[in-house]
């Protein structure tokens, strides 16, 4: 196993698990930053966003999490807080940072479709990097393997073999699905920003939707899943739009409760971001991609026959 803690300072340890998410952080600022300066947005912009975003979507994340494991909380209320022995989801942190960048753009006079498509590329970086801090920590896995699956049909190399060796048993990867899903995401991302068909708010569902795609069929195979018990015929359908997974030798699905909440939330993200993309065409309330960004004081401005100038 390779040491979580990278760096100790008397009682202070550092682990990788930190600064790997602040890297993952930090790039996908980087990428907001370059993309937002085309259209004439303030790096300063995009740094205060991350500042409220960051704490907001920890918030959610744990919020998330807490809700739907609350029997286990609830006799226990000082676990609430208690974060740092583990219990975050990824959806509950979208949902917390997208509650935030919506009351910041909105104060500061943007559209949030517009500023949320700059970032889009980005939230998905972090997702990428941010699944190897999951690696370090050898958690988020999937249900158990044998060691010939990783090494001789994944052709894994030693060091993702040996650290998915835990408590005497093979997992798999996930972290690693998830991030290569996740880098190919940012590939497609990249080059729909620059296709002459986009309009705004179609650059962020796009990332809803390839990451809640991949998110499903990863779902299927995890050991730590938030799980519900429903109705038979929707277990029935999920797990029959997971089947095709069990030829590339995943098996079946993890057994528990018969509804996987990221599996039917995925489902419920694509048929969401789909519906949101195909009204506002036929509304005609989005704008090309490409159209300079204005403010509500910059329109104002420029009514009264005046330059506009960011704020």
């Amino acid at each position: 196993m390779l040491n979580p803690i990278a760096i100790s300072l008397g009682p202070i340890q550092v682990h990788w698990y930190g600064i790997i998410i602040g890297l993952g952080a930090l790039l996908g600022l980087m990428l907001a930053i370059r993309e937002g300066k085309r259209f004439g947005i303030s790096p300063d912009f995009f740094m205060d966003l991350l500042l409220i975003g960051v704490p907001s979507a920890l918030i959610g994340a744990r919020a998330y999490y807490v809700a739907f494991e609350w029997s286990n909380y609830k006799n226990h209320p000082s676990e609430i807080i208690a974060i740092w022995h583990g219990g975050i989801a990824i959806y509950g942190a979208l949902i917390g940072a997208i509650i935030a960048a919506v009351i910041y753009t909105r104060r500061k006079g943007y559209d949030f479709w517009r500023i949320a498509d700059f970032c889009a590329p980005g939230l998905i970086t972090g997702q990428m990097i941010g699944r190897w801090g999951n690696f370090m920590n050898q958690e988020a896995h999937g249900g158990s393997v044998s060691e010939s699956f990783l090494r001789d049909t994944l052709h894994l190399p030693n060091f993702i073999v040996n650290q998915m060796f835990i408590d005497g048993q093979y997992y798999h990867p996930t972290f690693l699905y998830e991030s290569l899903w996740s880098f190919t995401g940012l590939l497609v991302l990249l080059w729909i920003r620059r296709r002459s068909f986009l309009r705004t708010g179609e650059l962020f569902m796009s990332y809803f939707i390839w990451y809640s795609l991949g998110r499903f069929y990863v779902e299927g195979v995890r050991t730590d899943s938030l799980v519900f018990e429903g109705p038979p015929w929707l277990a029935s359908l999920l797990k029959g739009l997971w089947s095709p997974m069990s030829s590339f030798g995943w098996g079946a699905m993890e057994a528990g409760k018969n509804i996987r909440i990221s599996q039917l939330l995925a489902i419920m993200i694509i048929l969401a971001a789909v519906a949101f993309i195909i009204v506002r065409r036929k509304q005609k309330k989005s704008i090309p991609y490409s159209s300079p960004v204005e403010t509500k004081n910059s329109v104002g401005t420029a009514l009264r026959g005046q330059h506009p100038q960011e704020n």
